[in-house]
């Protein structure tokens, strides 16, 4: 078993990867395969959120590279950013964990209840498989970046692509 615990942020190098969902990039400790049979250990700081991207390594001195996993989303949309700001709060009002992407989009973890609402408020909703990267949160630790999830820099991918398990 290999074990990551210090938070490199971003490289271009690794040896390993995981595709982790939302939820499982909230978890301070997890343990997983990573689909070549190797199990991968993850002992983190108590409220860190794992951006895609990130690059973490361990006492071995192998790297890691966790992969936001696509997942069953709502991405909202709005005639202007008045409007979107406006779903925003909605949203917020109700706690629930939101992506606010720069190019002028929502995303939550698909909820029909949710997207009824947003629709009623004359938002238009559509529902897809996407990477799921929310906002962290006043009070939360961790790391967060200002730029598009469409990572604009190079992976060398010197161990194969990520297996999903």
């Amino acid at each position: 078993m290999y074990t990551f615990n210090k938070i490199e942020n971003y490289g271009t190098e690794y040896d390993f990867c995981l595709k982790l969902s939302i939820d499982e990039r909230t978890k301070s400790r997890l343990i997983k395969n990573d689909g070549k049979g190797n199990e991968i250990a993850l002992v983190l700081p108590r409220g860190y959120i794992l951006r895609g991207g990130t690059v973490l390594s361990g006492e071995h001195g192998k790297k890691l590279l966790v992969i936001a996993k696509e997942e069953v989303v709502s991405t909202v949309r709005a005639k202007n950013t008045n409007e979107l700001v406006k779903l925003a709060y909605h949203l917020g009002n109700r706690h629930v964990p939101l992506q606010i992407d720069e190019s002028g989009f929502l995303r939550y973890l698909h909820d029909h209840v949710l997207d009824d609402m947003i629709e009623k408020l004359g938002g238009s909703v559509i529902n897809e498989t996407a990477p799921f990267e929310p906002e962290s949160g006043a009070y939360a630790s961790g790391h967060h970046h200002e730029h598009s999830h469409e990572h604009n820099h190079e992976h060398t991918h010197e161990h194969g692509h990520c297996h999903e398990h």
